[in-house]
């Protein structure tokens, strides 16, 4: 796919393993995962927000003191 062989993910992962630790490396990637699932669900807030405001709506709704 981008020209890895299985040398290069060895390497890499091994890198991983002694500049973090072992422990450490599936609680980096737990919040890699929450950081793209956060940053995934605010781009589709967006654009909701955009097609609504596109389609006529007349922006926020406000609750009533």
């Amino acid at each position: 796919m981008f020209g890895f062989g299985v040398m290069e993910i060895a390497l890499v992962v091994g890198l991983l393993v002694l500049l973090f630790g072992a422990k450490r490396i599936p609680l980096i990637a737990r919040g890699l995962g929450e950081g793209i699932r956060n940053f995934r669900t605010s781009i589709k807030d967006e654009d909701k927000d955009v097609d609504e405001l596109e389609n006529g709506s007349d922006g926020p709704r406000r609750l009533n003191e």
